[in-house]
């Protein structure tokens, strides 16, 4: 029987529907709170064949995956993914690369440059977000250049390090809302529309879940994006726009409590199996 080692911190409704659906697929789990691991590759006992990283700590889940793949355990999703997808400045470096439609962007470490970039990308209003972050935190919808320049400054003087990089997107007008898809092993499994009056529609921020319907452009550009940063347990959140589909970021440690009722899916169930899938093949190399 294949072992899974679920690397948590706080357990989540997420990680109870995980939990419940090894249990269904008679699926033994080993949890790991990582907050309470020493990661010593001499102590350290590997109990299990593969690992499934759930933290909601990006930097404690990204040492204990580097450390479990220097241990020649598989872990889902891989470090190579996980650095991808924890910077969105990243990420879009990777779509882009890869031809994947996604908004206009650049990164800059000034003022003047934002000033700058801000006209390349089309004008105001444009989008000012951290590399690194998520649930919608600190995104700036920034209308004139009188924000930019109050919003830039309070970053400069009251940010840490990674605060005086400054990521800019161009401003995507949505149709009250946008869509969360589910891509595992590159396979769309489902998707979510995420309703919300206001310009962020995160679920953590209120926006509200409802089924959206797959189609070829859906699946095709989630396939292509799942390549693009290099697969695993995915989820893609991507616009509706005049030309079409268009990728905002990608995501390697998911919610998706939300989105198994609207969509009908088992997205935990799908997560397990692909587990078992990974450490098959790692037991094949």
């Amino acid at each position: 029987m294949t072992r899974l080692g679920l690397l948590h911190s706080t357990i989540r409704g997420e990680e109870k529907l995980l939990l419940q659906a090894a249990r269904e697929r008679s699926v033994e789990i080993e949890l790991i709170d990582i907050r309470d691991q020493l990661l010593n590759p001499d102590i350290f006992q590997l109990n299990f064949a593969v690992a499934l990283e759930r933290s909601v700590s990006t930097t404690k889940g990204n040492y204990a995956v580097q450390f479990l793949e220097s241990q020649s355990v598989p872990v889902v999703n891989s470090s190579r993914v996980a650095a991808i997808c924890a910077d969105k400045f990243l990420t879009s470096l990777a779509l882009a690369k890869n031809g994947v439609p996604t908004p206009q962007f650049a990164m800059v470490f000034s003022l003047e440059q934002a000033v700058a970039a801000t006209e390349q990308l089309g004008g105001y209003p444009v989008i000012v977000k951290p590399a690194l972050g998520s649930w919608g935190r600190l995104l700036s919808k920034v209308n004139d250049i009188d924000a930019l320049e109050t919003l830039i400054e309070h970053k400069e003087v009251l940010g840490g390090p990674a605060q005086k990089a400054f990521y800019l997107q161009q401003y995507v007008p949505k149709p009250g809302r946008d869509i969360r898809a589910f891509v595992i092993g590159g396979q769309t499994i489902g998707a979510i529309y995420r309703s919300s009056s206001h310009w962020i529609t995160n679920t953590a921020r209120g926006g509200t879940a409802s089924n959206c319907p797959l189609s070829k452009e859906l699946e095709n550009i989630c396939r292509q994006s799942s390549q693009a940063v290099g697969g695993g347990v995915l989820a893609i959140d991507v616009f509706e726009t005049d030309d079409g589909l268009s990728v905002n970021e990608v995501n390697h440690t998911m919610e998706f409590k939300n989105s198994e009722a609207p969509t009908k899916v088992s997205i935990s169930g799908a997560i397990i199996e692909y587990c078992l899938e990974v450490a098959q093949g790692s037991t094949q190399r």
